[in-house]
């Protein structure tokens, strides 16, 4: 299935909340609201035409200092890849300011875990509904989001006290038979 026919297939079944084109690499990109993410990803997941079987990443955006933007202030995009079928989609999420909280698709692809906590750490967009969303890659006392444009890059943050990994080892611990 080529990405037009694809468009049209995703188009049909959520009609109204996607908008998608060619990107000039010919891969097919799609802009969704963000509440139906969850539906349009385990959709192209599960869709035998489809067959969207890996997440590669989450990217998430800070559009403020792009020229001449007018939309929200942050976004996030989900490249998808079909290993059996050999095609690829971007999806592309508006997130705004006021509110940057997203549906989790943690569910849907065990790596969406680690790629969603990225997100929120780094560009403070929150997911709704993961498991365990906290930073990844700063420390627990660490003021504010590093990717965001406004945030001051001469801004050092000392840490004071070290944090407990234990929430998650008791989780992986138990799933391996381990109490």
């Amino acid at each position: 299935m080529d990405g037009q026919a694809l468009l049209e297939k995703i188009s049909a079944k959520f009609s109204g909340t996607v908008k998608g084109s060619m990107d000039r690499f010919g891969q097919l990109e799609i802009q969704l609201e963000a509440k139906v993410i969850p539906d349009v990803i385990q959709f192209l997941r599960d869709d035998s035409e489809c067959a969207f079987n890996m997440l590669i990443d989450i990217v998430s955006i800070d559009y403020s200092a792009f020229p001449d933007w007018t939309g929200d202030r942050f976004g996030a995009v989900y490249l998808l890849k079909s290993l059996t079928l050999g095609h690829r989609a971007q999806l592309k999420v508006a997130v705004s300011e006021s509110n940057p909280e997203i549906p989790t698709i943690s569910r849907l692809y065990a790596n969406a875990n680690w790629l969603e906590r990225e997100a929120f750490d780094q560009i403070g967009i929150r997911f709704e509904g993961h498991p365990n969303l906290k930073r990844i890659l700063n420390h627990h006392e660490f003021v504010g989001h590093p990717l965001r444009k406004d945030y001051p890059i001469t801004r050092r943050q000392a840490l004071s006290t070290n944090e407990s990994l234990m929430d998650e080892m008791t989780v992986r611990l138990k799933e391996k038979g381990w109490e």
